[in-house]
């Protein structure tokens, strides 16, 4: 694979360079082992993560700030299971308690297409990020932080100019436009979602 280098060369020494067709996106992020044979807990941050995280899936990882592996690589899910509410991996890669842990705080993404030219495929958090958010007249509401995926249902969350933060649910009824091209998504929220 290669990559995009600053000076407009082309790099193809990076085993985890996207492809120009994919970009990663986040899946989950390594906590604590659990246990003695390396298995990690994992908050998530995709809402299949039957799909994503299934035995044999392939995700690349980057370190956290404080991780103690520095080193970027592909770890291959070995197993999934759940205890309670919290999801628990087993990778190829990582043996014991000591390699868990110095993977703690490590990303965990996958690839995939690059973009969505379909509404009805959905959206991923680093695509609407950003993005401003208006009421029916135009009125700015606030700027969309991140797009957070439940089981149940997403949730958009909106700051507004003093950095309070309101959770939207992203359902057609509330959010009955997202403008890719303006970058602006358009709300009819019930009274009282947003602080007057």
């Amino acid at each position: 694979m290669s990559t995009d280098r600053s000076d407009g060369q082309r790099r193809d020494d990076d085993p985890q360079a996207s492809t120009p067709t994919a970009e990663r996106l986040r899946v989950a992020r390594v906590g604590k082992p659990h246990g003695v044979r390396g298995e990690v807990t994992v908050q998530l941050f995709t809402d299949d993560p039957e799909h994503r995280l299934a035995p044999g899936a392939e995700l690349l990882r980057t370190p956290g700030q404080h991780t103690p592996d520095r080193e970027t690589r592909t770890l291959t899910v070995t197993s999934r299971r759940w205890k309670k509410a919290i999801c628990l991996l087993g990778f190829a890669e990582v043996d014991g308690r000591d390699a868990a842990e110095a993977l703690r705080g490590s990303m965990l993404h996958v690839e995939v297409p690059a973009e969505t030219e379909d509404p009805d495929e959905g959206w991923y958090s680093h695509q609407i990020a950003g993005f401003a958010c208006v009421d029916s007249t135009g009125a700015t509401l606030g700027r969309v932080l991140q797009l957070v995926t439940g089981p149940a249902q997403d949730l958009l969350v909106v700051a507004d100019e003093s950095g309070e933060e309101t959770m939207v649910p992203f359902v057609e009824e509330i959010v009955p436009e997202v403008d890719a091209a303006r970058r602006v998504v358009t709300l009819d929220p019930p009274d009282g979602l947003f602080p007057a």
